[in-house]
This record gives C-alpha cells, sequence and structure tokens, in this order.
C-alpha cells in the first residue's frame, strides 16, 4: 500500500507516522505539513526528525505547505497538549536531510501522478493542503485511490467548540472543499477516536516487548505522550491516557475492518458563532448538495491497539 501523509506533527501524528513506517505492507511515499499543532515549517522538521530516528532518513520527501488556513487567520498553538515544540518537548536529533524545495500543491500533484490509482491520502491535520491542490489541478482527484481523514465529528461531542472537531475546525473552508470532491473519503473523527485509548502501561509494555530496532521509538514515544497524557488529563479529564486521534486514521488506512461507518452526503458548517466547523449530514430522501463520506461510528479498540503495537514487537 502507497500512502501519502499530510499532516501537523504533533505527537499523536507522530505515533501514526511511525506506525507507518514500522508496518511491511506499507510504503510511505511523502509527507507534506501544514500549520496545525505546530507551523508547517516546524511540523516538517519534526517529520524529518522523527524519519531519521526511524532509520528511513533520506528516502521520503517532505514538503511544507500551509502556513495560514485559506480565510487567513492567525493560529493559536494548543501548546499544553502538544508542547512548544509540538512533539512534547522532546529533544529528537535534527536530521541533515532538508524539505524539498517545491510548492506543496506542486508536491501533491506530482506524488499523486507518480503513484496513479495506487496512493491512499491520509490527512492527519486541516486540510489546507489538500483543498488548494484540488483547487490548482482539477484531476487531482481522479489519481487518488482513497482518502482517510483525521476530523470532525458526528454525535459525539467537539473538542474546540460544543459541535467541532480541532482539524476541521482550523480550516471549515478546506474541509468543505475536500468533502465536496467527488473521490472515495473515509472520516475518523471524534465518535470513534474517543473510545479507542491509549493508556501509560501500554506503551511500558511495548517497550519491553518490542523489536530491539525500534526500543529508541518506543522510549521517544513513551516520553512525548507524558506531555500529552497531561494535556488530555486537562481536556477530556483522562489519567496517564489519552485518545487515539491520528493513529486511528493511520490504521483505518490500513485495516478498514477495525471500524464499522455510515455514508451519507456531508458538508462543513463555514459560519457561526458556536458551529463554523460542524460536520453536517444530510440522511434525508433529498438531501443537500453534496457527495457521500463514510463516517466511522463504530470501533473494536482492542483491535486497534493490537493492530498498533504488532508493528513495533
Amino acid at each position: 500500500m502507497k500512502i501519502c501523509i499530510d499532516c501537523d506533527p504533533g505527537v499523536d501524528d507522530s505515533l501514526a507516522i511511525l506506525f507507518a513506517l514500522a508496518r511491511p505492507d506499507v510504503e510511505v511515499v511523502g509527507i507534506s505539513t501544514s500549520v496545525g499543532n505546530v507551523t508547517a515549517k516546524q511540523g516538517a522538521d519534526n517529520a524529518l526528525r522523527i524519519l531519521k530516528l526511524a532509520g528511513m532518513e533520506h528516502k521520503i520527501p517532505v514538503c511544507v505547505g500551509a502556513e495560514q488556513p485559506l480565510n487567513g487567520d492567525e493560529v493559536d498553538f494548543p501548546e499544553f497538549i502538544h508542547g512548544k515544540n509540538g512533539i512534547g518537548n522532546v529533544e529528537l536529533a535534527p536530521s541533515d536531510q532538508k524539505p524539498v524545495d517545491m510548492d506543496v500543491c506542486d508536491f501533491l500533484y506530482q506524488i499523486a501522478s507518480e503513484n496513479e490509482g495506487e496512493l491512499v491520502l491520509v490527512t492527519l491535520g486541516r486540510m489546507t493542503n489538500i483543498a488548494k491542490t484540488i483547487k490548482r489541478y482539477p484531476d487531482f482527484a481522479g489519481k487518488i485511490k482513497k482518502v482517510v481523514s483525521m476530523g470532525g465529528t458526528v454525535l459525539a461531542t467537539g473538542n474546540v467548540s460544543p459541535v467541532v472537531e480541532a482539524n476541521i475546525g482550523g480550516d471549515p473552508e478546506a474541509a468543505d472543499i475536500v468533502v465536496q470532491t467527488p473521490w472515495d473519503m473515509t472520516m475518523v473523527g471524534l465518535d470513534v477516536t474517543l473510545k479507542t485509548i491509549l493508556r501509560k502501561e501500554d506503551l511500558e509494555y511495548a517497550e519491553k516487548y518490542c523489536r530491539e530496532e525500534c526500543k529508541e521509538q518506543i522510549h521517544f514515544l513513551r516520553e512525548e505522550m507524558k506531555w500529552y497524557m497531561q494535556g488530555a488529563r486537562q481536556q477530556n479529564w483522562m489519567r496517564e491516557c489519552c485518545p487515539l486521534h491520528d493513529p486511528l486514521a493511520m490504521i483505518v488506512a490500513v485495516d478498514p475492518s477495525v471500524v464499522k461507518t455510515h455514508r451519507c452526503v456531508t458538508r462543513i458548517e463555514c459560519e457561526g458563532a458556536y458551529c463554523k466547523g460542524m460536520v453536517v449530514t444530510d440522511l434525508r430522501e433529498y438531501p443537500i448538495d453534496g457527495e457521500y463520506v463514510n463516517h466511522c461510528m463504530e470501533v473494536d479498540s482492542k483491535k486497534v491497539l493490537d493492530t498498533l503495537f504488532a508493528a513495533f514487537y
């Protein structure tokens, strides 16, 4: 399976990326970054450091993308969740690899063209880069096999407003462009990520039993998750545990059987004091104009965790 990752690393992005790199049946062919948990530039630097940690330095191109959402708003970074540097304030060794000197839209289109009909696009942050690429290259969507996106919520409460999840709320206009695109899209939102819990002892067990070449990676994850779990305690009242947001999206991309989905016409609300960024699904006989999107509504959380750590054992 060939995967291109659009992300904003990000503690949970780190785990998602390392999982994909550890899977023998996955080939990560490119990584692009956008503003979100940190700046796009910082996110790219984090991605390069993660690649070095995984022994993949100079093997996967990384491109710096959008530093603002489509509407140009300034971004507040969630340091209490991801730390000042985005990876829980853990210092990974810098990489000698540099980001590719390309516009992110050209980068994504090139990768899609080189892997036409095979590429799975996994988005773990705001959809700004994807929306801009769709607008510049109308045939981009036709080259993608499927899209799996961490974002949104249908029935669960939001995490940046009563009904809005952070990735979608960070750039609703971009997300609305993406969900209106005629391609095979699955949204992995808070309906399932909040039910899939990673615990401190899971990481301790993983570090004890993982393959020798993965020990440094798991140790890094344990360290950065200390900050992330502290943020989860503040945001979700959790105790030494956290939701699996981005890693769950990556696992769904690899093994869709871990979730049950509901398919319906979908749009993103782009106005409103409390609902800007809300995922709007229409189940009526004559729905609003829009494309059908698969929304993950149920999850086998035990299978998810088994799948996640099996990649490192």
